[in-house]
């Protein structure tokens, strides 16, 4: 892989995608009209075109390197910690001795390295179509993809729905979609047969956590992927949500949902991570989660409880 440090060449983004204007980066997208997130740029570390999407990597002066998937930020080293975390340990930490995990998407390794301190996994797959991803975090984003590391992991390049169809029922204890947007590439992983293939591939009473959009600006959407998984999953069914200040409007949200079986209470963690400490050495500390931040994430501002309770009926 080469870098490009030219800000002329990153200007050449699809029109409808952010660029960066002199020494500043901008996102901006038809997702989150009228606004946009600036961040300032020192240098531009890479940049390069896959077979799916632009690809950036930026120094930014306040927030470390920067990982930009088409024109939108997927991480950055300084808050990366508050997603990859609770998108892992919020499914993980609500059931008892997880063994195997399935991650869809995810390919700069955080959700790796989260499922790896785990001691009770046992195998972990995970299915991202884009190898340019997983190339360039590994190159830039070493302390993220240090979860590519974990002997228990197996990377299957490649794309996530035609693998989950292919999996066999009830093979998994738990099933993580660290997905981008529902434009481009991510499209799929946001509609009902996609969510059945998950449900086909869970075991009776096993989890599924997916990346599942802003209160402030996405409700619409959240509320098809809340009427889908109603439909779908016979356990419980929640929607949590976090803190990330480089996300549109500073927070994003997770859908918990399980299959009939076992009873699970997303808000009442089993399984408290953050009172182990064996992963510390290999994994750094938890930055972000802990037990109180997990039942924290479950409680919704009045307008979201709303429609989100709605769909309930």
């Amino acid at each position: 892989m080469e870098g490009m440090t030219s800000e002329a060449s990153v200007t050449k983004l699809p029109e409808c995608f952010s660029s960066v204007i002199p020494g500043w980066f901008s996102e901006i997208s038809p997702m989150w009209p009228g606004e946009a997130h600036s961040l300032k740029v020192e240098k531009i570390l890479f940049q390069g075109k896959s077979e799916y999407q632009n690809v950036i990597v930026f120094q930014s002066s306040t927030y470390g390197k920067v990982l930009v998937l088409d024109g939108v930020i997927q991480l950055t080293e300084r808050d990366e910690c508050a997603y990859q975390e609770m998108i892992t340990h919020l499914p993980l930490c609500s059931i008892p001795n997880p063994k195997k995990v399935l991650v869809i998407g995810g390919g700069d390794g955080g959700v790796l390295r989260e499922v790896s301190r785990h001691s009770s996994v046992e195998r972990i797959d995970i299915c991202e179509i884009d190898k340019m991803v997983v190339d360039v975090s590994k190159q830039f984003f070493p302390r993220v993809a240090v979860g590519f590391n974990d002997p228990r992991v197996t990377l299957h390049i490649g794309d996530g729905v035609a693998f989950l169809k292919a999996v066999p029922e009830g093979t998994y204890d738990a099933v993580i979609v660290d997905s981008s947007d529902p434009i481009g590439p991510a499209q799929e992983l946001f509609e009902k047969p996609f969510f059945q293939s998950v449900a086909k591939a869970l075991r009776p009473g096993g989890v599924v956590c997916t990346q599942a959009e802003s209160i402030w600006l996405h409700m619409h959407i959240i509320e098809d992927i809340v009427a889908n998984c109603r439909q779908i999953f016979k356990g419980a069914v929640n929607y949590a949500w976090t803190s990330v200040p480089t996300y549109p409007s500073g927070v994003i949200g997770f859908m918990l949902c399980t299959t009939e079986g076992p009873p699970v209470d997303f808000k009442h963690p089993i399984n408290p991570i953050d009172l182990d400490d064996s992963h510390i050495k290999t994994k750094g500390p938890l930055k972000f989660y802990n037990s109180e931040m997990h039942s924290a994430a479950f409680s919704l501002p009045s307008f979201a409880r709303k429609v989100i309770e709605s769909k309930s009926d």
